[in-house]
């Protein structure tokens, strides 16, 4: 290894990291905030903006894991900035492009410059973090929660004051962050560690860990389940359960994604302290009587519930990073890939699922449904490995 790792986060380069992040993921907070402008701009249908979505969806999280073997077996540091300014600037085109099948394009190439942005970006996270990998992978990660909700905030003002022209801007930030990581790419490489061989017999495999990786992605899929439930139904829980205004649901909702936030910044250190496995059960752990106690409590309470709710949802995303690339330390990309891209793209399709039985039995209903599922995730937890750090054998 390096002489780095031992040390804690580097701040310079996971802040670096972290921003790109954010740049990258704003983009895909920008597709939802687009479709109401092209539904009655550009007059597509309602059927014609949920492919767009789905495209998003495919391109930018099924197609990672391919990155990730990429970049495991031939390592591009630079997919990190060619990435991020990939989804920019194709996401900006998105406005002007004269054509649905342009606009198609436009989305479908900014999906994959996320993917391509995201299993190096969180190799470099890994090496970055030096002995704290789940402090800094907490860091990183909340970069992109950050640009999930920003993507919105930023998208529609542009939009509301320029037309759908306006997502030419989209472009700027893209071309600024792109240009900050070609700069630090230098000073990152000095993170990587070296490659340790033996005499006569090439590189050293370290041992990999299927097992408990594929029960891990379990724990993962069940947690999106969870996760896109809720985004997708709490804010018309409080309107058509709770009878509040849309506006109050929508608030809800805020606080539940700022709660996780939170939480990625706190579990991160907690998992350093007292185990990867130890936060992933206690998050699980902790959920179902969270969720459930949300359903009984009225709209202010539900509000506080909520907070912790997002906090034990969204807080382990990152931990569950460095758990899969800790599992399969020789193909640290194609970990990351699985983990922060197919496995939450699998859990999407759990909105659809939820919403027919939302259709059939109620929102009230479905919330119990979604109080459950993480009972699944609990017993899955429950099986991998205590105190496992595998890549710190390496």
């Amino acid at each position: 290894m390096s002489e780095i790792p031992n040390k804690g986060v580097d701040r310079r380069a996971m802040a670096g990291l972290s921003a790109g992040h954010l740049f990258t993921d704003l983009n895909q907070g920008a597709v939802a905030a687009l479709l109401p402008f092209l539904i009655s701009e550009r007059g597509i249908s309602l059927a014609a903006a949920g492919s767009l979505l789905f495209a998003a969806t495919v391109s930018s999280s099924i197609v990672q894991p391919l990155f990730g073997i990429f970049s495991d077996r031939r390592p591009v540091p630079a997919l990190m900035p060619l990435g991020v300014l990939l989804a920019g600037c194709a996401m900006a085109l998105v406005g002007v492009a004269p054509s649905y099948p342009m606009i198609l394009l436009c989305v479908v190439l900014s999906g994959i410059g996320v993917a391509a942005f995201h299993p190096e970006a969180a190799r470099f996270a890994n090496y970055v973090s030096g002995s704290g990998r789940a402090r800094g992978m907490s860091f990183f990660s909340v970069g992109g929660n950050a640009g999930f909700a920003l993507g919105p905030a930023l998208t529609t003002p542009l939009v509301l004051l320029f037309g759908l022209p306006g997502a030419l801007f989209l472009a700027l930030p893209a071309v600024v962050m792109a240009a900050v990581l070609f700069h630090e790419l230098p000073r990152m490489l000095g993170f990587k560690p070296e490659v340790v061989e033996s005499e006569g017999e090439g590189v050293v495999a370290a041992p990999e860990y299927w097992g408990p990786f594929v029960r891990m992605i379990g724990v993962v899929t069940v947690r999106s389940f969870v996760y896109f439930g809720l985004v997708a139904f709490v804010a018309s829980y409080y309107e058509r359960v709770l009878d509040m205004s849309p506006a109050f649901g929508n608030t809800a909702l805020t606080l539940m994604l700022f709660g996780g936030a939170a939480g990625t910044l706190t579990m991160g250190p907690l998992a350093d302290r007292f185990g990867r496995r130890t936060v992933l059960v206690a998050s699980m752990l902790v959920l179902p009587p969270l969720v459930f106690c949300f359903t009984l409590a009225g709209p202010f309470v539900g509000m506080a519930l909520l907070v912790l709710v997002g906090a034990a949802t969204v807080g382990t995303f990152g931990i569950t990073v460095v758990m899969g690339q800790e599992y399969l330390p020789g193909r640290i990309g194609l970990a990351a890939g699985i983990t922060m891209g197919l496995s939450i793209g699998l859990g999407g399709v759990g909105a659809p699922i939820l919403g027919l039985v939302a259709d059939n039995a109620g929102l009230s209903f479905t919330m119990l449904v979604i109080a459950v599922l993480p009972a699944a995730g609990l017993l899955l937890a429950l099986t991998l490995p205590r105190g496992m750090r595998a890549y710190e054998s390496v």
